[in-house]
């Protein structure tokens, strides 16, 4: 297993660790109904420094971008970044990611998930026709998620970047508790605001960054958070998990991604994809809570009042905001309405769902 920069903060804090993507992972500290409400109610701090980057420069870098993602990068200014994805031959999904412009024209950071690395690497890479310069920094590169409503104000007083005018989706380079040319960018992955923070791992970097971040932090009730809480924060807004609601079997059609998908210009598999938009797709993702008592979980099957298989359980969970269990399931077209009663199969017994709007929590 690889280890990240923060690896050894982790151990003597006494987190959970388990193999996740290849990575020595937190999963929980104080456990994840504690940290996922620290979370919706103040801020965490996420190592998710396994994430990939890649950085992509050159005359011909926005044109190889725009052939393998399926949003409209044309549209982003120095500054800006977009969530988008990589369309396969058939119309599926190699991967989601986040394409950050850092000179408009010239140079990008894509931002992949950490168990598709390498396999979108040699995807982008057999793409790569017009000598495009690309370099995998995932290696050097430490990636923190400060997210929370109280997170910005926190931070602020670590940067020079000015935080709270930071709007959804863009980013600055600036210093960062001490540590220059870090990218602070207005994403995440909680639903909850805050910021991530990408830096050079080098000259004890990573410390500087963890011990400033808790010594302004944690006084005010800022915690470390794992993996779990980062799952069921996500959930809760809907947001998808690439080999769990999305791979390379789904469309990003089916997966309710149509918004990052722009036919104003040519990509892989546009052909197929467009057709799927004027025929209608068979299935959808959707949101169901469940109404009788129980837990959905990944890979649980979906059925209709007869009995009959309409679908599958991608991922699901008690979601600790609502007091309720969720899930998001792809389910036949027909059952896709707001509404629709589907019974989710647990070992022997069909327990009563419906499906409602995501995302779950408002």
């Amino acid at each position: 297993m690889k280890n990240t920069p923060f690896t050894q903060q982790h151990i003597a804090l006494g987190a959970k660790m388990a193999e996740f993507a290849g990575y020595n992972m937190p999963i929980s500290y104080t456990g994840i109904n504690d940290e996922h409400a620290t979370v919706r109610n103040n801020a965490g701090v996420f190592d998710v420094s396994h994430m990939g980057e890649f950085i992509l420069k050159g005359p011909k870098a926005l044109d190889l971008i725009q052939r393998v993602t399926s949003n409209d990068a044309a549209k982003l200014t120095a500054g800006k970044a977009q969530y988008s994805c990589l369309p396969n031959e058939e119309g599926g999904i190699v991967d989601d990611l986040i394409v950050y412009c850092l000179e408009e024209n010239a140079s990008y950071m894509l931002v992949v998930n950490a168990s598709n690395i390498e396999k979108d690497w040699n995807w982008i890479s057999s793409h790569n026709t017009e000598g495009v310069e690309m370099h995998n920094i995932s290696d050097k590169t430490a990636l923190l998620a400060i997210q929370g409503p109280k997170a910005v104000e926190y931070m602020q007083e670590l940067t020079d970047v000015d935080l709270v005018n930071l709007k959804y989706y863009t980013f600055a380079k600036g210093t960062f508790a001490g540590v220059d040319n870090v990218i602070i960018s207005a994403t995440g992955y909680t639903g909850s605001g805050g910021i991530e923070i990408y830096f050079e791992d080098k000259d004890g970097n990573a410390q500087k960054v963890w011990e400033e971040v808790f010594r302004i932090g944690g006084p005010k009730g800022l915690k470390p958070i794992g993996l779990g809480a980062r799952d069921t924060l996500r959930l809760e807004k809907g947001f998808c998990l690439y080999g769990n609601d999305i791979d390379d079997a789904t469309s990003p059609l089916e997966a309710g991604l149509g918004w990052i998908t722009k036919f104003t210009k040519d990509f892989t598999a546009k052909d197929i994809l467009e057709k799927q938009k004027a025929e209608g797709v068979q299935r959808k993702l959707v949101g169901i809570e469940m109404e009788d008592k129980g837990i959905p979980r990944h890979g649980y099957k979906l059925q209709d009042a007869e009995g009959r298989e309409i679908g599958y359980v991608t991922s699901g969970t008690q979601a600790p905001s609502l007091g309720k269990a969720i899930a998001m399931a792809y389910v036949e077209k027909a059952f896709a309405g707001e509404g629709s009663e589907v019974w989710v199969s647990v070992r022997d017994k069909a327990l009563k769902a419906v499906v409602v709007k995501m995302p779950f929590l408002k």
